[in-house]
């Protein structure tokens, strides 16, 4: 798998900014919705993906009383024109749409996904934004703390969550993302420290020729 440093993690190209993408689901066939979405993703326009992570089993969280997530993150190459903000909302957007057709719907804080599509990284841009009606949570609706969240980019909960950082760092282990003073590895070794060695437990390898793990 590839490891960007931080110097050759950001755009590749004229307009192309890399970006990671944190995939979860704990409804169903969880793999295989993930891996839809990985091809899902790929075929959206202006974007290709580069690289996928390892697949997790993750302790659920903040609501213990639910089965187990599936977990991955996605290395993806985005077509960005205009302001980072704006492009990043334009992303954005366009997984809501993807995880409502996958099935998501309102439901309780940290409760049961059937698909969780996150914007962990946009290249070397920070990013504070209020979120237009497209972009927002799809449990906005019922929800009013994230209906009136801001695009927060790196992702606000980034370096305290291990089902993240422990499949991001399959991609970008060396990768400082911006504001940050440590690595992803160093952040999810710590982080890792403080939680159960079966918290976070690598299941599958991505089979780019099939478009799912194995």
């Amino acid at each position: 798998m590839s490891d960007p440093t931080a110097a050759s993690a950001h755009s590749r190209g004229a307009g192309r900014v890399r970006t990671y993408l944190g995939l979860g689901a704990n409804v169903g066939d969880a793999a295989g919705t993930l891996a839809d979405a990985v091809g899902a993703i790929d075929g959206l326009e202006g974007i290709a993906v580069r690289d996928v992570s390892r697949l997790f089993v993750t302790a659920p969280w903040g609501v213990p009383d639910q089965p187990p997530f599936h977990n991955a993150v996605v290395a993806v190459d985005v077509r960005a024109r205009g302001e980072p903000a704006a492009a990043a909302l334009e992303l954005l957007a366009r997984l809501k749409t993807l995880e409502r057709a996958a099935g998501r719907h309102a439901g309780p804080r940290w409760g049961p996904r059937a698909l969780d599509l996150d914007l962990l990284l946009f290249g070397r841009h920070r990013i504070a934004v209020e979120r237009p009606p497209d972009a927002r949570s799809n449990d906005a609706g019922s929800d009013p703390a994230k209906a009136a969240r801001l695009l927060e980019v790196p992702h606000r909960d980034l370096a305290e969550r291990l089902f993240v950082l422990a499949p991001l760092a399959d991609l970008a282990a060396r990768l400082v993302p911006p504001g940050w003073s440590e690595t992803i590895e160093t952040r999810r070794r710590a982080v890792a420290a403080t939680e159960s060695p079966d918290a976070v437990v690598p299941v599958g390898e991505w089979d780019a020729a099939g478009v799912r793990w194995r």
